[in-house]
């Protein structure tokens, strides 16, 4: 799992896997940050969804800023990260959801 160690929905995703039995490798991209090969991984796993453009760091951004590439951006400012990002064998997951929920077996 990729996300932030301050964020309210990865801490919930991350206690409700393991109330599931689930044994969780959280990295934190802003402690431990992801090198560009690692971003362009995940670019490519979650295409541009992986950008939270509904965030307060997208909000705060300038037009020069929002016209990055998503790499550039996620490098630069890894809180932008939608999240959670659930790298599970061959799922893909990413944000908290019912539909990210269910095919891990976690209750709605």
């Amino acid at each position: 799992m990729y996300g932030l160690g301050h964020c309210s929905t990865c801490q919930k995703a991350r206690a409700e896997l393991e109330a599931q039995g689930w044994t969780v490798d959280f990295r934190d991209v802003k402690d431990a940050p992801l090198s560009a090969d690692e971003w362009q991984t995940m670019i490519a796993d979650f295409g541009d969804k992986l950008v939270n453009r509904a965030s307060l760091t997208w909000r705060g951004m300038s037009e020069d800023e929002r016209a990055q590439t998503p790499l550039q951006m996620l490098e630069a400012k890894p809180s932008l990260m939608k999240r959670p990002a659930i790298v599970q064998a061959e799922q893909r997951l990413l944000g908290w959801t019912a539909n990210v929920k269910r095919p891990l077996g976690v209750p709605a």
